[in-house]
């Protein structure tokens, strides 16, 4: 009787299942980024083209509102918010604070913030318009 079993072993890899994985991690990667928003409000103008990675936005309204990564905060509760958000930010050795302020904001706001960035070591850095 010359029955043979087949049990050869394929080699091969799929790679339709590796393609769908991929294609899943890039549609999760575009839909959890988060982009910056900010108000439609007038900043200030400049001529300086630097661009600088925000790791938390702090917005300064001429009505005296402020607001931590778009949730508004109370000015007493307003260090530890920001503490928080830069606990909880990416680049941790590189932590900067971007403050947009609204033309007519007084500076002293501006100069507030500026001074709980310091405490925290953290680089504050101010958004402005192009001219």
């Amino acid at each position: 009787m010359g029955l043979k079993k087949r049990n050869k072993v394929n080699a091969e890899f799929n790679m339709s299942s590796l393609t769908d994985i991929i294609f899943l991690l890039l549609i999760f990667f575009m839909l959890t980024s988060t982009l910056v928003q900010i108000k439609n409000f007038d900043l200030p103008k400049s001529d300086v083209k630097t661009v600088a990675p925000a790791s938390v936005i702090v917005e300064i309204e001429k009505s005296g509102v402020f607001s931590v990564k778009g949730k508004e905060v109370k000015e007493s509760a307003l260090k530890t918010k920001i503490r928080n958000a830069l606990r909880s930010s990416d680049s941790k050795k590189d932590a900067t604070v971007t403050i947009v302020a609204e033309v007519g904001v007084p500076f002293e706001q501006v100069v507030k913030i500026m001074n709980i960035a310091n405490q925290l070591k953290a680089k504050a850095i101010l958004a402005t318009q192009p001219k």
